[in-house]
C-alpha cells in the first residue's frame, strides 16, 4: 500500500499519509498504469491523466492510443512511454496494474469496446469522461461488467447521464444508491467530492478550492486516482486519497490555476503527506 487513508467520524477525508517505498524497489513493484489517449487533436485530456498518475507515485505509465495520436503526445513527453494499438487493448500483461480511459476518448461504440474488455480482465479501473457517457443509452451493459475496483469519475452531468432514475440533489444519497446499483466505487465530483463504495461506505471530501473549476481539472484526478490504484490501494481508498490530494492542490494552487500547473504541484502536496519520522533528505 503506498498511502493509507484517514476518514473521521463525520465520514470527512482527511489528510492521507504517504508510506515511503522500501530502499530496494523499482519502477514495476512502484505499479505500472495504462492511460488510453483520445485520438489525435484531442490528446490533451489524456495526457494530464498519464502525468497526474506518474506524478503521484506509479514506477511505470504508458499512454496507449493510435500513431497519429502518439505523434502529439511525443512532442510533449518524455518520461511516459508510448504503445500504438489498432483496435483492440490487448497488451495487459501481469506488471499492469491500474488503467484509465475517457479523457478525450470520444463518446462512441469504439470507447465502449474497449471499457468492456479491459473490465474483462478484472483490473483496477478508473472510467471518467467519455468512457461513461459513451453507456448513456444502455448503462446495464456497464454495470453488469463493473466490479468494486473500478472508480467512476462523474461530474453531475454525466452522473444524471449514466444514472437517469437517481436524484442527484442529495449528493450522498445518490452517490450510495449509484455504487449499490453500479457495483463500482462513485466518485460524485463537485464542491464537495462524495465517494461512495457498493459495500455502503461513504466519505466526503470538503478539502478543496473554487480554484479547481478549470479544464483539464478532471483528468488530473482522474490520473491521481489511478496512479494510486497501481500502487496497490483499493479501489475505494484511491478515490477518497485523490480526492483529497486534488483539493490540497487546488487551495495551494489558487488564483490562475490551470490543469497543466496542477501536475507540477503533486510533488509538493506529497512531501507534505510524508510519513512523519520516515524519511529525511
Amino acid at each position: 500500500m503506498s498511502f493509507r487513508c484517514t476518514i473521521s467520524d463525520e465520514q470527512l477525508i482527511e489528510r492521507p499519509v504517504l508510506l515511503v517505498p522500501p530502499a530496494d524497489t523499482h519502477k514495476y513493484a512502484r505499479g505500472s498504469a495504462l492511460v488510453f489517449s483520445g485520438p489525435a487533436l484531442r490528446t490533451g485530456a489524456s495526457r494530464l491523466t498519464a502525468q497526474a498518475a506518474l506524478a503521484v507515485g506509479a514506477g511505470l505509465v504508458t499512454l496507449v492510443g493510435g500513431r497519429d495520436a502518439l505523434n502529439e503526445h511525443a512532442a510533449h513527453v518524455t518520461a511516459i512511454m508510448l504503445r500504438e494499438v489498432d483496435v483492440h487493448p490487448d497488451m495487459v500483461d501481469d506488471r499492469v496494474r491500474a488503467a484509465a480511459i475517457g479523457p478525450g476518448a470520444g463518446v462512441s461504440a469504439h470507447t465502449r469496446e474497449w471499457v468492456l474488455q479491459l473490465l474483462g480482465k478484472g483490473l483496477p479501473l478508473v472510467l471518467d469522461a467519455d468512457a461513461i457517457t459513451s453507456f448513456a443509452g444502455d448503462p446495464a451493459a456497464l454495470f453488469a461488467a463493473l466490479h468494486d475496483q473500478v472508480v467512476l469519475t462523474p461530474h453531475e452531468g454525466e452522473f444524471v447521464r449514466l444514472f437517469p432514475a437517481i436524484d442527484p440533489a442529495d449528493r450522498l444519497a445518490a452517490a450510495r444508491l449509484a455504487a449499490e446499483i453500479s457495483g463500482a466505487v462513485v466518485l460524485l465530483k463537485g464542491p464537495a467530492t462524495v465517494v461512495a463504495a457498493p459495500d455502503g461506505r461513504l466519505a466526503i471530501n470538503r478539502h478543496a478550492a473554487p480554484w479547481l473549476a478549470t479544464a483539464g481539472s478532471g483528468d488530473v484526478l482522474a490520473g491521481l486516482v489511478c496512479g494510486i490504484l497501481a500502487q496497490g490501494n483499493s479501489a475505494y481508498e484511491a478515490a477518497c486519497i485523490a480526492s483529497w490530494l486534488h483539493g490540497d492542490i487546488g487551495m495551494r494552487g489558487g488564483p490562475g490555476l490551470t490543469a497543466d500547473r496542477m501536475v507540477e504541484r503533486i510533488p509538493l502536496v506529497l512531501r507534505d503527506c510524508l510519513e512523519e519520522g520516515k524519511f529525511q533528505l
